[in-house]
């Protein structure tokens, strides 16, 4: 029986890049999923419309979904919304690739095909490991990067390449306890994402993407997130289980809801 795997695209300001995105899904990628949904996390730009009328335009062989949320949650909260859906329509596994064309799925398509994915956990990319490739990405980031890389590796207990690339697998089963809930609906997730895995031990396996940044606008401002994530890692060193269980947020939500605007079928 095979997998029932969806593939979860965020979108936020970025209509100059989605359609880049939606042409990754060749009819080769779309043949390992069972539906795609495109979550806008309230963005300011045109970028609802250029999906609907690039579905209309392409008529994708897969299911596609495009869903606005009801507030403004942040790419952790965009996370919450996607897996409650993948958990709610029984789904196996749920593919991350971030709509602003950074990431290619195409990357991701051997291990689709040989199912190595299974095996695992998180099925995650990696920008700073052997095989990868940088694009526009700079020497002083990366070596930054890296260090991060280093200090969680040491903190967590396993070897971590990325804290958070654009491109990762998860099984929709460790979902479910839903040990995310209250990680910070920012940027932060992925991060709190990293120190999970550690605690529950789940098992992890990182492989080679690439990575370009061309006419994307990163929203992380480096300094300040490299303190707070400083300080994220040092709380979990001093106490694991607190760090898994205490409120992360800054605003608590009950419940991550979103509407489906556009459906291709």
């Amino acid at each position: 029986m095979e997998n029932k795997i969806l593939l979860f695209i965020p979108m936020y300001n970025c209509e100059k890049q989605i359609t880049r995105v939606l042409g990754q899904l060749t009819d080769e990628v779309c043949s390992y999923l069972s539906e795609v949904i495109i979550i806008n996390n309230r963005s300011t730009d045109n970028g609802e419309q250029v999906v609907q009328d690039y579905l209309n335009d392409k008529k994708l062989p897969v299911k596609v979904s495009l869903f606005r949320n009801d507030d403004n949650y942040g790419l952790g909260g965009s996370h919450k919304v996607a897996f409650k859906y993948a958990m709610e329509h029984d789904f196996d596994y749920v593919i991350l690739l971030h709509g602003d064309d950074q990431g290619d799925i195409s990357n991701i398509l051997p291990y689709l095909k040989n199912k190595e994915y299974e095996k695992y956990d998180c099925f995650l990319g990696a920008r700073f490991m052997k095989g990868s490739k940088l694009q526009g990405y700079s020497s002083f980031r990366t070596f930054g990067n890296k260090v991060y890389n280093m200090l969680f590796s040491i903190g967590c207990g396993y070897k971590v390449y990325d804290l958070g690339s654009g491109l990762n697998m998860y099984n929709v089963n460790i979902l479910k306890d839903k040990f995310y809930f209250k990680y910070k609906d920012n940027l932060v997730f992925n991060y709190c994402m990293v120190m999970g895995q550690a605690f529950y031990k789940h098992k992890v396996k990182f492989f080679p993407i690439i990575w370009r940044e061309d006419d994307q606008v990163s929203n992380v401002k480096m300094v300040n997130q490299a303190m707070v994530v400083l300080k994220l890692l040092g709380s979990f060193i001093i106490n694991k289980k607190k760090f898994v269980t205490e409120e992360h947020r800054d605003r608590v939500i009950e419940d991550y809801t979103a509407q489906v605007i556009y459906t291709n079928e």
